[in-house]
């Protein structure tokens, strides 16, 4: 666990509850991939010194998310998972953790989908060198849930209609199409166009790997970088989920 916190004011006074980050990979995360999320998680703490904020990573593919959550979180914490689109397994774990909690802990939703990601995504696609003539992929992890699936379809909406242009939906695992088919299937339609690939990922690491080599001509690079602060819209937008559970009345799960 890597833990940060920025509370000059105790966690437990009232109305202040501790807020548990928890960043779901798939696969041990690697040096990149943890310092590009602390990143994000030094920000929130920055932003609002009076929350004790901390951050547990879980790996959905090996360990048992419940009981990883259950063995770090704090019993009245607000869990905001740091995941885009969450999937069954997901919250069925984070929620079979709170319960083993116990407690007064609450789960927040996931960041996905919202117009502050579409923002970031747009402007890394911007900084790659976007072209009127490229064809735009958006890049996803992928999910037997089928609302999870939705959201990422919900996402490419929102960055067709800011970009101005179509944007097609590939997934990296799970979910279909997968990404190289999709980047197959827009060379078939549109041969001779580049292929722009957008990593709706949250940090480096496997999946983005995996997107870098699916056989697009460019991948622009994922939401959160090791070597840059976290953008702003990204660290309001844990803070938004972070305050729609905590101004709810407290209840005990």
């Amino acid at each position: 666990m890597v833990g940060t916190s920025g509370a000059d004011v105790p966690a437990d006074i009232p109305g202040i509850h501790p807020l548990r980050l928890v960043a779901v990979t798939h696969g041990a995360p690697s040096a990149e991939n943890r310092e590009a999320v602390i990143r994000l998680v030094d920000a929130v703490a920055s932003e609002r010194p009076e929350l004790d904020v901390s951050i547990s990573f879980v790996d959905a593919a090996n360990r048992d998310v419940a009981a990883s959550l259950a063995a770090a979180a704090e019993p009245d914490a607000v869990i905001v998972p740091l995941v885009l689109s969450a999937g069954f397994h997901v919250r069925t774990g984070l929620s079979l953790g709170l319960d083993r909690l116990g407690g007064g802990a609450q789960l927040a939703d996931e960041l996905g989908p919202d117009d502050r990601i579409v923002a970031v995504l747009a402007r890394r696609l911007r900084d790659l060198g976007l072209d009127e003539e490229d064809t735009v992929v958006l890049a996803a992890a992928g999910s037997n849930d089928p609302r999870a699936v939705r959201e990422c379809f919900e996402t490419a909406r929102r960055l067709a209609q800011r970009l101005g242009r179509p944007v097609t939906v590939g997934f990296i695992a799970a979910a279909i199409p997968r990404l190289p088919d999709a980047i197959e299937m827009i060379r078939e339609v549109h041969p001779g166009t580049r292929v722009v690939v957008g990593a709706y990922l949250l940090a480096p690491g496997t999946f983005y790997d995996a997107a870098a080599g699916a056989g697009g001509d460019l991948i622009a690079e994922p939401l959160l970088l090791p070597d840059r602060p976290a953008p702003h819209e990204l660290v309001e937008l844990v803070l938004e989920r972070y305050a729609a559970v905590d101004a709810n009345d407290w209840e005990p799960v």
